[in-house]
């Protein structure tokens, strides 16, 4: 199974000025698309930061996703940071430029000192579209670095689709049991030893002072998701499925 991490960067996430939804949405897509989310971080706008975080997930999962940073204010520098990850140059790009000047009603005449900014890519990268703004993100290595607007980063995420490569999707069954989660937790843990490509999680909920725990198998393997479901299923008494 390939393994992703996303890092969400930008100071107004951390501060709690702004909620993140772009890790959730990606998530949901990477689940569809058949791989593993390994980690999510936030981290600030900090060049040493954003290089030093970016080089080590890029060289320990096979596909490394970031959010925010690569507008047109002083404080997005999240494309020189990675540029910099690489050791290769940061350039304006002719076709950057190109489908920057697009968005705008007198094409290249309006764009600026900080317009051009958005133009700003890594020697090798290729370009992500952006249908919405029209500045666009990149691809380096196995680095996929796209905006931090969810509107413009949920665009983003619908182009690189194709770039990533087509495996089953991850699929999930869920059993409900009316038993606290120190009951059962003993049987869980050896059916988590027992199988062990399959992640199985264990959530407790209160419904009304109904106590009791969600069982959620995911695997990409239907089969042998059945099976250890089937197994569960007739292990604990009176659950109820879906």
């Amino acid at each position: 199974m390939k393994t992703a991490s996303i890092i969400i960067i930008g100071n107004e996430i951390l501060s709690g000025r702004t909620k993140d939804t772009n890790s959730n949405y990606l998530a949901k897509i990477l689940v569809e698309r058949g791989i593993l989310l390994q980690e999510v971080r936030v981290i600030p706008d900090n060049h040493n930061i954003i290089k030093s975080v970016v080089k080590g997930e890029s060289s320990l999962k096979d596909y490394v996703f970031t959010s925010g940073g690569i507008g047109p204010t002083h404080d997005d520098i999240t494309a020189e940071s990675i540029a910099s990850c690489f050791d290769v140059p940061l350039l304006v790009r002719d076709d950057a430029v190109e489908l920057l000047a697009m968005n705008y009603k007198n094409g290249k005449k309006d764009l600026n000192a900080a317009r051009l900014r958005m133009a700003r890519i890594p020697e090798g990268a290729k370009l992500i579209k952006n249908k919405i703004s029209g500045a666009p993100g990149f691809i380096i290595k196995n680095v996929f670095v796209m905006a931090g607007v969810p509107q413009i980063f949920e665009a983003m995420v619908q182009e690189i689709s194709l770039d990533l490569e087509p495996i089953e999707p991850i699929l999930s069954k869920t059993i409900k049991i009316f038993k606290r989660e120190s009951e059962i937790s003993e049987r869980l843990w050896q059916y988590a030893d027992r199988y062990k490509d399959i992640s199985i999680g264990s959530y407790p909920f209160n419904n009304s002072g109904v106590f009791g725990v969600e069982i959620v198998l995911s695997h990409t393997d239907k089969t042998l998701l059945n099976k250890v479901f089937n197994e569960i299923l007739l292990d604990f008494s009176e659950p109820n499925t879906n």
